[in-house]
């Protein structure tokens, strides 16, 4: 597991297939300004519907706080790309197809629902400073109010 104060791990996903910017992202190159990687479990369900409707929502107030908001899945980029322009999402999602992103920072492993023990993805956030720090992490997110109260970390940090 990463800790807080650790360098972050670099990677370099692709974007949707509705994101305008279509070439791979790397967090090395959003140095400089704030970041927030979201991981969800599972493009177009309920809760992360809602998750990213909510960075959505608040994406001028992370703008204007210099922070960029990145969702990340296993889901494909086409996927990925029809849950953007169903919902019209304002906030580029980035898919880690081969996971290696997720067990990066710890966000693969099992998971039980009703009974059942699978692998996904746990919902969590982390958010990376601009020297590429880790600076916080909620590790075990609750949707409602989520992106205020990360919005609100980086505020308190200035």
């Amino acid at each position: 597991m990463i800790a807080i104060g650790e360098i972050a791990p670099d990677f370099t996903l692709p974007r949707s297939d509705a994101d305008p910017e279509v070439a791979p992202l790397s967090l090395s190159a959003l140095r400089g300004g704030w970041v927030v990687l979201y991981f969800y479990p599972k493009a177009d369900t309920p809760g992360c519907t809602t998750e990213a409707l909510d960075f959505t929502r608040l994406a001028p107030d992370f703008a204007a706080a210099k922070a960029t908001v990145l969702g990340i899945s296993k889901d494909a980029p086409a996927k990925q790309g029809k849950f953007c322009a169903k919902h019209a999402l304002g906030v580029a999602m980035l898919s880690d197809e081969a996971s290696d992103t997720c067990e990066a920072y710890g966000v693969w492993g099992e998971k039980s629902m009703y009974g059942k023990t699978f692998l996904g993805i746990t919902r969590a956030t982390y958010l990376i400073d601009p020297e590429g720090r880790v600076a916080e992490i909620w590790p075990k997110v609750k949707v409602a109010g989520h992106a205020e109260e990360v919005l609100a970390a980086i505020r308190a940090r200035g």
